[in-house]
């Protein structure tokens, strides 16, 4: 089945990517800009960087002192194969097909004969192999070869790209197996690719080498850095952590892995732990965006509460990996909680980061951008990855090809089945053909413009004669959704809401969902924003731009009337709000409350979040404080 995950058991299993198609609408769209333009045009950043001449370099016997990129660089060429892989399968396209090709024939030609592959470490000029187990990346290069080899083994079957990956894995395992190093890497990813091509390929030993790694992390074998060995989630055993810290993508991977290796091998206190970690971490070190880390320092997980909208990392590639760990514990244990914050993170993050050509990119995600960014050059590498702007690539280009490959594969996220039918998850117009148990077919159209609107229109084209179960998900923030089928109307709420009976051809079911605006209120203890508050439509988070009011300056002292209900404009919402004039003196700090002038009130736009700094470099704030 093409699936980028496919668990060997779990309470539900995942559609593959020839069951579902997105026929259009907001999903459909930003699917269609990934494949026309961010593929190509993430190959021919690298190109012109040198990240591909690295791989003819150790093919040619060539190498140097002077590599260009970062040690992780290979990997992106590998996350672009993933995404090639997926889209080539999704629409057939011979420009995928053949720029996989070209790409897995340059990385197989820098192969060493003992499986070993890596740009940066073990030949001439360069630094020794495992070396740098702390900062090399040599294995999370590894890793990510291998979800491309998984993405190509289930699409297009045993080809050169897959025996590149398996002569790649066997070389690990043999190298840190039982008597080989006692290691792990600095940034975890060769966890999760080895469990998902271990089970590609119906191979143990990749399943228990990933299971190795996973147990030797938190005992200290790296060495410590200024950061400390949290940075590498090397300071506590997976099993033993309550909550996620550190480095939120090593994190996030590490804790993906956690639950691929727990539901293989039958792990319960394995996956009860990251069940407990992803309890504690979003409902105290979550952004109300689905973004996760709040430290720039290192891209990382603050105390609990830490939330500082303005100095937010909630790197796009920490959203990815959210999404991988939501999506496998929903898998394994069918809560659809995890799928609401999938929707929250897609819509808020994910949608955030591509410009509108797919040709720029958000490496970091604030919710207050307190002043606008210079225009990036569309020809220059940005070395900033905070800098408010999108920018066409950066120096450290993790982003750009995470978002591909995600976008590309997107459709799998929609649906899966059980013994008893089929559960509709996130909502975009699409088709469905798949099977229910015992081979039963069922065929469904979805037909909405969520979520600009909040109806979900589902149409049976075919199914089984006998009675089977359609399960729609009423996303948490969605009290007073009703439900119609059968002629008649009944509110629904959030959770699955089901409908079991033996569907007609043509019988349809219809999702009320509602997507007025409404206020967010965070919690008191997020002390950056205590006295705000947010706006929200359907899964999108709504913020203010400075371009759609009087005057730049009208941001910093914008306060909103929290009394009167936000109202819906089409593409957002307006509040009313006033811009408190405040003197400035020579000092910030005075013996009394400061109250100011409350000056006129007037309508504040509000924006969906993910299209911010689309009409060029602004300022910008989620929360709102209070009048």
């Amino acid at each position: 089945m093409t699936s980028p995950v496919l668990p060997s058991h779990g309470r539900v299993r995942p559609l593959g990517l020839t069951q579902v198609s997105l026929t259009g609408g907001f999903w459909g769209g930003r699917q269609t800009v990934n494949a026309t333009a961010t593929l190509a045009h993430c190959e021919s950043w690298m190109e012109r960087l040198g990240w591909l001449a690295n791989f003819d370099r150790v093919a040619d016997g060539t190498t140097g002192p002077d590599r260009p990129g970062w040690s992780f660089s290979d990997s992106e060429v590998y996350k672009l194969l993933e995404a090639l892989s997926w889209e080539s399968a999704r629409s057939g396209d011979p420009e995928a097909e053949s720029a996989i090709k070209r790409l897995t024939a340059r990385v197989a030609r820098a192969q060493d004969p003992d499986g070993y592959l890596n740009t940066c470490f073990g030949h001439p000029g360069r630094p020794p192999r495992y070396s740098d187990l702390e900062m090399g990346h040599e294995l999370y290069n590894t890793g990510h070869l291998l979800q491309a080899a998984v993405a190509r083994l289930r699409t297009a079957g045993d080809d050169d790209l897959v025996s590149v990956a398996r002569r790649a894995a066997d070389h690990v395992c043999r190298t840190f197996g039982p008597g080989g190093i006692d290691g792990v890497c600095g940034h975890p990813e060769i966890e999760a690719g080895l469990a998902e091509f271990g089970r590609a390929l119906g191979e143990p030993r990749y399943v228990e080498q990933a299971r190795l790694f996973i147990e030797r992390r938190g005992h200290g074998r790296l060495k410590d850095i200024p950061l400390g060995r949290v940075y590498f989630q090397d300071d506590i055993p997976v099993r033993e952590a309550d909550v996620w810290r550190g480095h939120a993508v090593r994190a996030l991977y590490l804790a993906a892995a956690s639950v691929d290796v727990a539901v293989e091998t039958g792990d319960s206190e394995l996956l009860d732990a990251v069940r407990r970690q992803w309890e504690r971490s979003v409902a105290r070190r979550t952004y109300v965006t689905g973004g996760m880390g709040s430290r720039h320092q290192d891209e990382g997980f603050g105390e609990d509460w830490e939330l500082p909208p303005d100095r937010a990392y909630c790197e796009t590639c920490a959203g990815v990996a959210s999404i991988m760990v939501s999506w496998r514990l929903y898998l394994a244990t069918g809560d659809v909680r995890y799928t609401d914050l999938i929707e929250r993170t897609l819509y808020n993050v994910v949608a955030t980061s591509p410009s509108a050509d797919g040709r720029a990119f958000f490496y970091a995600n604030p919710l207050h951008q307190r002043a606008a960014g210079r225009p990036a050059d569309p020809d220059e590498v940005s070395p900033r990855a905070e800098a408010g702007v999108r920018a066409a690539w950066f120096d450290v280009s993790c982003c750009p090809t995470n978002v591909a490959r995600t976008l590309a594969g997107l459709h799998a996220y929609l649906a899966t089945v059980d013994d008893d039918g089929l559960q509709l998850l996130q909502y975009a117009s699409s088709e469905i053909r798949a099977e229910l148990p015992g081979g039963r077919p069922v065929a469904l159209d979805v037909e909405t413009a969520y979520p600009d609107d909040g109806t979900v229109r589902v149409r049976v084209v075919a199914g089984p004669d006998e009675p089977w179960t359609l399960s729609l998900r009423v996303p948490g923030w969605a009290d007073g959704a009703t439900l119609t089928e059968g002629g008649r109307t009944t509110t629904v709420a959030p959770g699955l809401t089901r409908v079991r009976r033996a569907f007609a051809a043509g019988d349809e079911i219809v999702l009320q969902l509602p997507v007025t605006p409404r206020f967010t209120w965070p919690d008191p203890r997020i002390d950056a924003v205590r006295g705000c508050v947010a706006v929200e439509r359907g899964p999108e988070v709504l913020c203010v731009e400075s371009a759609d009011l009087p005057s730049p300056g009208v941001l910093d002292a914008l306060t909103i009337d929290a009394g009167s209900a936000p109202r819906a404009v089409p593409g957002g919402a307006v509040v009313r709000g006033r811009a408190r004039g405040v003197p400035d003196q020579a000092w910030s700090y005075r013996d009394r409350p400061v109250s100011g002038d409350g000056g006129d009130w007037f309508d504040v736009p509000l924006r969906p979040y993910h299209a911010w700094a689309r009409r060029g470099p602004s300022s910008m704030r989620i929360f709102l404080p209070i009048a």
